[in-house]
């Protein structure tokens, strides 16, 4: 649980471990047990006293996150002990209980556990509604995504591929930059740790750029800025590199006007309408090997989710970051 706001990067002080009694169902719910948790940057927002896109967490209240589990009890005749569900509001714990409509249902036919929390999950549909609703890719336009071997942007960018573009990833480090290339399909990756990353990137763009899938902000977002063309899409996803500092003054507004930009911010609750869509489409593109599900880094036990969270702040890792209970 939460027993402090952090300033800056969050740090173990912050958390604590408790126990307590399982929860009693009223009609219609259902308790999952957690099998694996899927750690997500937007709970940072969630630890501050100023409101974002949500309320600030209280103070003793328990971290948000997804997870994937089985139930356990059912007061729902539509679900049955053993069945394989996500949960959207699972949070930092073993158990939780909600009502059986509020449930995705996992099939383990189709992927397992831990791609619904990725590509099939919260992360995938987040890339699937940012890139379809406001990115609106069309055929030889060029693409850019920031943290492009992150659990949303792997997916955005694997997705404009298979939407005929030729997109251009950006991330931190040789070794993620490799895997989005060689593994993730993408046409470039540019390393904005390189001194010389401006340049690389207007290198990996010579025709501009049409759509920007944003997740990071910052120096990132200055660098692509000056490339957006005429009648470019921005998809304002997040922005990870502000989440732990005051966020920065950035680009002015006018290309916005010159350029007749469209700017977009999302977030995907507003949207949960289009998950059978996304699901239909996703799962199909999975089940045909045109989407790579992506890496994912586990770490062992609820002790470890601390640990875990602090190191996908920083981009300690490729892909999804998940918790094994």
């Amino acid at each position: 649980m939460l027993t402090s706001r952090p300033h800056g990067l969050p740090r173990a002080e912050n958390f604590r471990l408790e126990q307590a009694a399982l929860p009693s169902l009223a009609p219609g719910e259902v308790l999952l047990r957690h099998v694996f948790l899927g750690l997500a940057p937007a709970a940072r927002l969630r630890m501050s006293e100023v409101a974002s896109y949500a309320p600030p967490l209280p103070i003793g209240d328990v971290m948000p996150c997804q997870a994937v589990g089985y139930v356990v009890r059912s007061n729902d005749p539509k679900w049955r002990v053993g069945d394989q569900a996500v949960a959207m509001a699972g949070g930092w714990q073993e158990y939780s209980a909600h009502p059986g409509d509020s449930l995705v249902r996992a099939d383990a036919d189709l992927a397992h556990s831990t791609v619904w929390l990725g590509a099939l999950g919260t992360s995938g549909m987040t890339a699937y509604v940012g890139l379809r609703e406001f990115g609106l890719p069309r055929p030889g336009e060029t693409v850019v995504v920031s943290a492009a071997s992150g659990a949303v942007g792997s997916v955005a960018g694997q997705m404009a591929k298979l939407l005929g573009c030729r997109v251009v990833g950006v991330a931190g480090g040789a070794e993620k930059c490799a895997y989005v290339v060689q593994e993730l399909g993408f046409d470039a990756c540019v390393d904005y740790r390189a001194p010389e990353f401006e340049a690389l990137l207007r290198q990996a763009c010579p025709q501009g750029v049409n759509v920007y899938f944003e997740n990071v902000g910052g120096k990132v977002r200055d660098a692509v800025w000056p490339l957006m063309l005429r009648d470019g899409r921005v998809v304002l996803c997040g922005l990870i590199s502000e989440y732990n500092d005051a966020p920065e003054a950035g680009p002015g507004w006018f290309p916005i006007l010159a350029k007749r930009l469209h700017l977009h911010g999302f977030i995907l609750s507003d949207h949960l309408d289009r998950r059978p869509e996304f699901l239909r489409e996703m799962g199909q593109w999975i089940r045909e090997g045109r989407i790579h599900p992506g890496r994912e880094h586990v770490y062992d036990g609820i002790g470890s989710a601390v640990a875990g969270f602090v190191a996908m702040l920083q981009g300690g890792h490729l892909g999804k970051t998940l918790v094994k209970l």
